[in-house]
């Protein structure tokens, strides 16, 4: 019989070899360069904790309980805790400091706010020990623990309904007017951004920053053509 005619398309023998060994050359290639990315960015990784470490000499403690020192509303409040409890509950369950509200344990809705070194911060997002020499002020340090004139510009706007997100839109009420004592309108709806009140009295809360900043209040039909204009609903 005649021999078969061997396929023009498929590779010959030598250069199938030469192809098997280079592929198999390949896939080991990428397995070496794989392996010493891997091992650089882990030494990398390594250095740059190190360094971090030695920059900001950051003590490592726990897992046992350790004690921790605050200083809120002017007050050093000390107590052995857990390394891992946020500042929240450090102040309410450690402190009984109940003003600041634990409402979605994610810093979204603003009902934990409190001031850290006269900057808000969602204190269930913070660990306590993370606070360790900062100056800490809850509501129940606004005012010197007494009714100041915000307190009153709330009461007097009815700024409040269920009042739980109060205390919370205090804090970063008098955090803003610390800072700006005489806020635009948008100044003050930006400022009050990570703060929810779910019975919507916002216009009422604008109104008593208004006044104690000295400016004319608004009313609820020119925020309401306000959010229109801005295509809120």
């Amino acid at each position: 019989m005649p021999p078969v005619p061997s396929d023009p398309l498929a590779p010959h023998e030598d250069e199938s070899a030469k192809l098997d060994v280079s592929r198999r050359s390949f896939i080991q290639t990428l397995g070496f360069s794989a392996a010493a990315g891997a091992v650089a960015r882990e030494a990398e990784a390594i250095e740059s904790g190190a360094a971090t470490r030695e920059r900001l000499d950051a003590a490592v403690i726990g897992p046992d309980p350790v004690t921790i020192t605050l200083t809120v509303n002017g007050a050093r409040l000390a107590k052995r805790i857990d390394p891992a409890t946020t500042l929240l509950d450090a102040l309410r369950i450690d402190h009984g400091l109940t003003g600041s509200k634990e409402v979605c344990d994610r810093g979204a809705c603003g009902g934990c706010t409190v001031m850290v070194d006269g900057r808000i911060v969602a204190s269930c997002m913070m660990l306590a020990a993370d606070a360790e020499g900062a100056e800490i002020t809850t509501i129940e340090g606004v005012g010197g623990g007494g009714i100041d004139d915000l307190q009153e510009a709330f009461i007097r706007h009815d700024a409040l309904q269920c009042g739980f997100c109060t205390p919370g839109l205090l804090v970063a009420c008098r955090a803003l007017l610390d800072a700006n004592p005489k806020p635009t309108l948008d100044e003050i709806k930006h400022g009050l951004s990570g703060n929810i009140c779910r019975c919507g009295t916002y216009t009422n809360i604008f109104n008593a920053v208004l006044d104690v900043s000295g400016q004319a209040p608004i009313s609820d039909t020119l925020a309401s053509l306000d959010m229109l204009k801005q295509g809120r609903p």
